[in-house]
């Protein structure tokens, strides 16, 4: 197998092409927050607005601002470098007051608000994501567009990870690692790794099942998850009631995120499961020996409050709502061929 993970394939033809990204501002998220401090506890949370930088630059400089380890700093979700983004971190000082900020603040960092909270930020713990991102140099035919992406405001699209999930090489890092030709040099790493091996399979099983037509129906022995939830409970027998809340997208299946044991899913779903975690046997036994716990994800997403107009010049811009997890890139890449930089 390659470094690369398969590509996504969808249920209807592409219908343009052209570039995102090309500056900073044709790609804006802002992160929609699960929690907001309520002003005392032993962590400072910040609001930051930042152009060119990663979330793991920003949590290594505020470890370094504070004078604490990284372990000591949070933040929800990570964020594009290429863009201009906001989002929360936290810093854990009991008993200190926090530094000057501003003044060590990297170039095109703004602090928006800073304040006290209880508890560390964790990863995931985010109601969602805020995008406004203009595809530009478009060709194709923006009829055939306007219908598909009517057609994901009312139905949703495939929910495969983005290119996010695998950065420069790390799927081809996480293979190196379980055949023993490299190790992770930090915690980070070992994290980006692992989860790479998690999209690949789990991209796998979704283009598979977008392949077979089933991506948005229950098939016997799903476990399903409930929309804008994380609940989930297995359906062995698919009856009219599941299939009619399925249609109105009340509920979702889901796909594997691989681990220890088996995926929980059981029947064709498990079959099926089974047989794209053996063609991708080194990732699946690579996770397996790791220990992770298996978990699932809906195998898809439906984006809210999308919208979208056609400039003067013909670039496409897009407005959405997205929640944890969900990538604004794998909405753009279900209506357009990116070309290269």
């Amino acid at each position: 197998m390659g470094t690369m993970p398969e590509p996504a394939v969808f249920p209807w033809s592409i219908p343009l092409r052209g570039r995102i990204k090309v500056r900073a501002e044709d790609f804006v998220v802002d992160e929609i927050p699960a929690t907001v401090p309520d002003g005392d506890g032993e962590h400072v949370w910040l609001s930051i607005r930042k152009t060119g930088h990663n979330s793991e630059d920003i949590a290594e400089w505020l470890a370094r601002a504070a004078g604490v380890s990284r372990v000591h700093v949070g933040y929800a979700g990570r964020k594009d470098r290429f863009a201009i983004t906001s989002q929360w971190f936290s810093v854990q000082l009991p008993g200190k007051d926090a530094p000057d900020w501003v003044a060590t603040a990297p170039e095109r960092v703004e602090i928006l608000s800073s304040e006290r909270h209880s508890r560390k930020l964790k990863t995931g713990h985010l109601a969602g994501n805020r995008f406004h991102l203009r595809l530009s140099d478009v060709t194709g035919d923006h009829d055939a567009a306007d219908a598909v992406l009517e057609r994901i405001r009312s139905r949703g699209l495939p929910d495969y990870f983005g290119e996010q999930r695998f950065g420069h090489d790390n799927l081809g890092r996480a293979r190196a690692w379980f055949a023993g030709r490299l190790r992770p040099r930090s915690r980070n790493q070992r994290s980006l790794y692992l989860s790479a091996a998690r999209a690949a399979i789990f991209n796998a099983v979704l283009r598979r099942r977008v392949e077979e037509d089933t991506w948005e129906r229950l098939l016997p022995g799903e476990l399903v998850m409930l929309d804008g939830s994380n609940s989930i409970f297995p359906a062995p027998v698919i009856d009219d009631d599941l299939r009619l809340r399925c249609a109105s997208l009340d509920l979702h299946p889901t796909g594997p995120l691989w681990g220890r044991g088996d995926p929980g899913s059981t029947g064709v779903v498990l079959a099926l499961e089974s047989a794209v975690a053996d063609e991708h046997s080194e990732l699946a036994q690579g996770l397996d020996r790791e220990g992770l716990a298996h978990a699932r994800r809906p195998l898809r997403m439906r984006p809210t409050k999308l919208s979208w107009q056609w400039d003067e010049g013909g670039d496409l811009l897009l407005n959405m709502e997205l929640g944890p997890g969900e990538y604004a890139t794998g909405v753009v890449g279900a209506i357009a061929q990116l070309q290269q930089q």
